[in-house]
């Protein structure tokens, strides 16, 4: 029984937009910055990794639009960035879920915001592509280690295929309870969107506005962002 003296508890974690919201942003992010790399970049993805491989394996066999080293620069950059959220994690993991999430959107849009400094500045050149390339794929490797440790059931922020599975397998139509449809579909529609939305920017704007506006998105989700799921 709670006592007129007694003061509610205080929880600091529970301040700002709970992950969940926070990584679906980070889904419509994803879809910005691979509308970016694939249409603009020469065919290459700097978020999904998966999509990459299979594109690695199509440039490699000579096929039409498609760059080894692009592609290879890109899976570097990545995992580059992977580690980099590796060792961030060692440091802060352990202590505020908040901090640590702040702490490494912070650094993404920071990147991203070069990247888009960069498209604004030096439009079409050789330099630039590879530029936005590494900026971008590293940013996503730091993020993706860092939800990957964040550990939220179903929001990986980059790939869907097994979210998909998940959708399916698990719904009534299959005999499941489909209690995680919802999340689910929002991240698949979460993505949708970013990508539609990158899409046309590129295709009518060229590649600083999208890369812009991600940063943004991206700095704003880092200082509303709770430490509660």
């Amino acid at each position: 029984m709670t006592t007129e003296t007694e003061k509610p508890s205080y929880d600091p974690e529970a301040r700002g937009l709970r992950l969940v919201a926070v990584l679906l942003g980070l889904t419509v992010v994803s879809g910005l910055i691979d509308a970016v790399s694939y249409l603009g970049l020469g065919h290459v993805f700097t978020a999904n990794m998966t999509g990459n491989v299979v594109v690695l394996g199509f440039a490699a066999a000579g096929a039409p639009g498609f760059s080894v080293p692009h592609t290879l620069t890109s899976l570097c950059c990545f995992l580059l960035g992977a580690v980099a959220g590796g060792r961030v994690a060692v440091h802060l993991g352990s202590g505020s879920r908040r901090t640590w999430t702040r702490i490494t959107l912070a650094a993404e849009a920071v990147l991203v915001g070069a990247s888009a400094a960069v498209a604004f500045a030096a439009p079409g050149a050789t330099a630039t592509t590879y530029t936005l390339i590494s900026l971008t794929a590293f940013a996503m490797g730091l993020r993706n280690a860092t939800v990957r440790k964040l550990g939220i059931p179903d929001l990986t922020t980059t790939v869907l295929t097994m979210t998909l599975t998940g959708l399916a397998s698990d719904s009534r139509l299959a005999g499941g309870s489909g209690h995680r449809s919802p999340r689910r579909t929002a991240s698949v529609v979460a993505m949708a969107v970013g990508a539609l939305l990158g899409a046309w920017l590129v295709i009518h704007h060229g590649l600083g506005i999208p890369l812009l506006i991600a940063a943004a998105v991206t700095g704003v989700l880092a200082v509303v962002a709770s430490g509660r799921e």
